[in-house]
Parts: structure tokens; C-alpha cells; sequence
């Protein structure tokens, strides 16, 4: 019985989802950022507080609001917010996804070790849940307030209030207090529960089905793309609005004695009233073309780091138990 335990692979570790899931989410930032900084432009645009013929002006498509910022503002523009973004990449995917496999654990049959559909899914959220308390919401507001200055990366003179991450978080406690890091961290929990419930879930059904119909027990990696890619899509269609209405609260400054709740009423309605119910959707397209190729890069790379991580494990554990037979 003790040698039958000896060839049992271990269970990847917290540190393997941590450098796992930091590869992962640092090669995504990278590559995906500058799409979120044109999402974030057309959810704040609100182009009934300008005149006509500005408003006509402004572009409209994801495009045409990428090459305005790139000609107004430069190339580096579309990189603004990335700091705050891939300071908290590394702690965000270790909670994402060690948090995930805790949860999935204790829902886990008792007998057999598998976990339901629904399992993943209760899992999902509650990572969702979990990465958003503890990272996203306050990289989230340093990030938007940071996409959101429309300011010139290559005139020296024009100075922005925000100069980078740290200034950033600094000048908001400073002048609003440290809560104010926390605005909307209901609304970020509740995106990011929909977001991650129904991106595991999507992605360990397809991940099953493509082992099961390819009989393979490790999928290539162009498949960990695909599938990634695949079921990142679900999760910002399915909470769209949610994520509108969160940009809007986490960009405006903090009022005195507003309540929460009275923030998010007031700024549904006036979305609702003064740019009307599509305005919810703004941001949709650049959102899933964001999310969407992020999520794949972060499977792939996820799902090779670790499977790197668990064969360099598997081998130190076998090599240390070959020195102790022979000692």
C-alpha cells in the first residue's frame, strides 16, 4: 500500500496556481489592455452632454475610437491603467484560481472526487466572488481613473492628475478616503461571480467533451485557446449592463453622505433616462473582444505553466525518493 501511495502524482500546489496563473494573467494584460482602455472610453462617453455637431464628431465604433485616442493622445494611451492592472494580475489569478480549485474540493463527491456541473459552477462564483473583495475593485477604480484622462503620452507638458498606479491610489485616499477604492464592490463582485461561474463552467464541459471525444488525457495547447476564447465570451454578454453601470460609479468622484445604493440608483436612472436602455450595452463589442481572446490566452498559458510545474514536481518528488532508497 505504501508504494501504490508513493506513484500517486500530487495535487498542484498554491504555488503552482500562483505562477501559473501569474504567467497567464501578465502575458493577457499585455496583449489584451488596450482593448479595455477603448471599452472603458465608450462606456463613459455620453455624447448628449455635447452639441451636435461635436457629437457627430466622435466616433462611434470600437475602431474608430481606438485610432481617435492613438491620434489625439498616442500609441501609449491605449496602455493606460496597465500598472494598476498588472500589479494586481499576479494575486488576482493565484485567488482566481486557487480559489476555484479550494472550492471545488469541498464540493467534491465524497466517494469518487469528481465535481458536478453545478459544483463548477457554485465554485466559479464564489472565485468570482473572492478575486473581487480582494483585488479587482481597487485595481479596477485606480485603472479606470487612469483610462479615463484624456491627456497627450507624448507632450511633456501636459501633466495629468493620475501619473501612474501608486500616484494614483495615493491621490484617491488622499482626497476621498481609502473606501473609495472599494466604489462599486458589490457590482464588481456580482460581474465578476456571472463572469467566472459561467467561464468554468463553460470551459471544463468543453475541456470534458474534447477529452472525452478526442480520448486524449492532455489537450493541446491551440485547444486550450480555443476553448478559452470560447467560453471567455459568455460571461460579459450574460452581465453586460452590470459592467456599464460599474464603470460610470467607479469613474465619478465620491459625494458626501451618498450611500451605495443611492450611487447606483441614481446613475442607472440617468443612464437609463438621458442616453436610453442601449447605453447599457455600450462597450459590449470591445468588451467581449477584450475578454473573450484574454480568457483564451490565459487558459493556454495557464494550463502549460502548470502542466511545466507538475512534470518539474513529479520529477524533483521521484528523484528525492530515489536518493532516500538509495541512502
Amino acid at each position: 500500500m505504501g508504494e501504490t501511495k508513493s506513484n500517486v502524482p500530487a495535487k498542484p500546489t498554491l504555488s503552482i496556481h500562483l505562477f501559473a496563473g501569474g504567467a497567464a494573467g501578465l502575458s493577457e494584460a499585455i496583449c489584451c489592455h488596450p482593448l479595455d482602455t477603448i471599452k472603458v472610453r465608450m462606456q463613459l462617453r455620453n455624447s448628449r452632454r455635447l452639441n451636435p455637431d461635436a457629437a457627430a464628431k466622435i466616433p462611434k465604433s470600437f475602431f474608430g475610437v481606438g485610432q481617435r485616442i492613438v491620434q489625439r493622445e498616442g500609441v501609449l494611451a491605449l496602455y493606460k491603467g496597465l500598472g494598476a492592472v498588472v500589479t494586481g494580475i499576479v494575486p488576482k489569478m493565484a485567488i482566481r484560481f486557487s480559489s476555484f480549485e479550494l472550492y471545488k474540493s469541498w464540493l467534491a463527491n465524497n466517494d469518487t472526487g469528481k465535481v458536478s456541473t453545478m459544483g463548477v459552477f457554485v465554485a466559479g462564483t464564489g472565485a468570482g466572488i473572492t478575486e473581487a473583495i480582494a483585488v479587482v475593485t481597487p485595481m479596477d477604480v485606480i485603472k479606470i481613473r487612469l483610462q479615463a484622462q484624456r491627456h497627450s503620452t507624448v507632450d511633456p507638458l501636459d501633466v495629468p492628475k493620475y501619473r501612474n498606479a501608486i500616484h494614483t491610489a495615493y491621490t484617491i485616499i488622499k482626497e476621498e478616503g481609502p473606501m473609495t477604492l472599494y466604489k462599486g464592490v458589490a457590482l464588481t463582485a456580482l460581474r465578476q461571480a456571472t463572469n467566472q461561474a459561467v467561464n468554468f463552467t463553460f470551459y471544463q464541459e468543453f475541456k470534458r467533451i474534447a477529452r472525452q471525444f478526442q480520448n486524449l488525457d492532455e489537450l493541446p495547447s491551440y485547444q486550450h485557446l480555443i476553448l478559452g476564447g470560447v467560453s471567455g465570451a459568455m460571461g460579459p454578454i450574460s452581465n453586460a449592463p452590470i459592467d456599464t453601470i460599474k464603470t460610470r460609479i467607479q469613474k465619478s468622484t465620491s459625494l458626501p453622505g451618498e450611500s451605495g445604493w443611492s450611487r447606483f440608483v441614481n446613475v442607472t436612472r440617468e443612464i437609463a433616462q438621458k442616453e436610453g436602455y442601449k447605453a447599457f450595452y455600450r462597450g459590449l463589442t470591445p468588451r467581449v473582444l477584450r475578454v473573450a481572446p484574454g480568457q483564451a490566452i490565459t487558459f493556454m498559458v495557464y494550463e502549460k505553466v502548470k502542466t511545466w510545474m507538475d512534470l518539474w514536481n513529479s520529477r524533483s518528488q521521484h528523484m528525492r525518493l530515489s536518493n532516500e532508497k538509495y541512502a
